[in-house]
C-alpha cells in the first residue's frame, strides 16, 4: 500500500470516529443546582447559551478540614471537592467525551432486575429480622414480579451515609445539641474500613465540611465546623447530596445508601421542587431519614414535608417532642440500619423507557406486619 492510500484510509477512519462521537448521548442526569458554577466568558459564538436562571446561584461551599495535630486525612478521602460545572435541569448534550464519562451516573445501564432495601416491623413497631424469601411477594406497577432472584438479611451491608444538617437561622437556638447528637450517632454507626459518611450543612447553599471518610474523628470535626445562618435551601441540599455525592460514590460491591436529615422542613431558597428532590433520591436508591427540629408539640407544614420525603424513599420520619429526644431518634435510625432486608427481582415487563414504576412488597401469610421500602424506581433509559 502506497503512502497516498494510507493517508486516505486514515482520514476516512477519523471522519467515522467523529461522526459516531457526535451521535452519542451520555444520558446525564441533571446536576444539583447548588453545584453549579459560573461559566467562564466569553463563550463560543456558535454555541447557544445553555444556562438556565438557576446557574447564577453560588456553588456549594467547601470548608477546609481541620485534622488532629500531626495527622492528615487519607489520600482517598479528601475533605474537599470541586463541584461539577453542569446546568441544573438540562442535559449537556455537547459535552466532551471526558466530561460525559466523568459525570454519567451508573444508574443508566441496561438491567433486567430491580434492587430494593426494606424494613419489616410488627404492629408494635418492633423489627422483624427472621423472615425468608418465600415470606414476601413483590408487586411492580400492579403486576406480580416474575421472579425474586436474590434475598438477603442485610444487617452487615456496608453503609454510605450522608448527614445533612439544617444550618439556617431557624434552628439556631437548638443547634449545639443537634450537633452533639449527630456526632454520637456517627461514632456509634460508622465502622472503620467498612462504612463511610460525609457531612453537609446547608442554609442558602450546601457546605461540605467533611467528605466521605470512615474516620469518625474527622466526621466529628466536620459536624462541629457547621455554623448556623442564612436562608434554607432544603430541596437543593437533598438533590445535591444524592446526585453528586451518593450516586457517584465509588463502591466495590452492594452498599446501603442513606441520608440523615435534620431540619425544620421549611424551604425558602431552593431551585428544585420537593418532588424533584425525591425523584433524585429514588434514582440514587437513597433512603432518607428525617428528624424534625420543630420542638413545638404539634405537626406543622414543615413536618408534613419531612414526612413526605421520608415515606417516599423508604425511610422514616421522626418528630421529637423535646430536644433530648433527638438523640433517641438517632439511636432508632442506627438500629434500623442494622435490621433491614434486601432483595432483587425481575419485573414482569421492564422496558428501557425511563418510565417510573411503583413498588409494593407484601409479607405473605403474616398478619399485622408492615413492610417499608421506597415507593418506586425509574426504568433504565435507552
Amino acid at each position: 500500500m502506497n503512502a497516498r492510500s494510507a493517508i486516505f484510509l486514515s482520514g476516512v477512519a477519523l471522519l467515522a470516529t467523529l461522526a459516531f462521537a457526535q451521535g452519542t448521548d451520555p444520558n446525564d442526569l441533571p446536576s444539583a443546582p447548588s453545584a453549579v458554577q459560573q461559566q467562564s466568558k466569553p463563550q463560543e459564538p456558535a454555541t447557544p447559551p445553555q444556562t438556565a436562571p438557576e446557574t447564577r446561584e453560588p456553588a456549594p461551599r467547601v470548608s477546609p478540614q481541620e485534622t488532629p495535630q500531626g495527622q492528615t486525612p487519607p489520600a482517598e478521602q479528601p475533605a474537599t471537592e470541586t463541584p461539577k460545572n453542569d446546568s441544573p435541569k438540562t442535559n449537556d448534550k455537547k459535552s466532551s467525551p471526558d466530561t460525559s464519562e466523568e459525570t454519567a451516573p451508573t444508574i443508566f445501564r441496561t438491567v433486567n432486575e430491580v434492587n430494593v432495601v426494606f424494613t419489616v416491623t410488627d404492629k408494635h413497631g418492633r423489627y422483624v429480622k427472621d423472615l425468608k424469601k418465600n415470606d414476601f411477594k413483590v408487586i411492580d406497577d400492579t403486576r406480580p414480579a416474575d421472579e425474586i432472584r436474590s434475598f438477603h438479611n442485610e444487617t452487615d451491608l456496608p453503609l454510605q451515609v450522608g448527614l445533612l444538617v439544617d444550618a439556617s437561622n431557624s434552628v439556631r437556638d437548638r443547634f449545639k445539641f443537634e450537633q452533639e447528637s449527630a456526632i454520637e450517632f456517627l461514632n456509634q454507626t460508622i465502622r472503620p474500613k467498612y462504612d463511610k459518611a460525609f457531612v453537609v450543612g446547608f442554609d442558602a447553599t450546601p457546605e461540605v465540611t467533611q467528605d466521605f471518610t470512615d474516620n469518625t474523628e474527622f466526621l466529628s470535626r466536620g459536624v462541629r465546623a457547621l455554623r448556623p445562618g442564612g436562608g434554607t435551601a432544603l430541596y437543593d441540599a437533598i438533590y445535591y447530596a444524592c446526585r453528586d455525592k451518593l450516586l457517584k460514590a465509588q463502591q466495590r460491591g452492594p452498599v446501603r445508601r442513606a441520608i440523615i436529615l435534620l431540619s425544620d422542613g421549611d424551604d425558602n431558597q431552593s431551585h428544585v421542587s420537593r418532588e424533584e428532590a425525591i425523584d433524585m433520591a429514588q434514582r440514587a436508591e437513597v433512603i432518607v431519614y428525617t428528624i424534625s427540629t420543630n420542638i413545638i408539640g404539634s405537626r406543622n407544614k414543615g413536618d408534613k414535608i419531612l414526612e413526605r420525603i421520608a415515606n417516599a424513599t423508604g425511610g422514616r420520619p421522626f418528630f421529637p417532642f423535646q430536644i433530648t429526644d433527638v438523640a433517641n431518634a438517632f439511636a432508632e435510625i442506627q438500629d434500623e440500619l442494622r435490621s433491614q432486608y434486601a432483595l432483587s427481582y425481575k419485573p414482569a415487563d421492564l422496558k428501557a423507557d425511563g418510565r417510573y414504576h411503583s413498588i409494593e412488597i407484601l409479607a405473605q401469610n403474616h398478619k399485622n406486619l408492615r413492610v417499608r421500602s421506597r415507593r418506586g424506581y425509574y426504568a433504565p433509559a435507552q
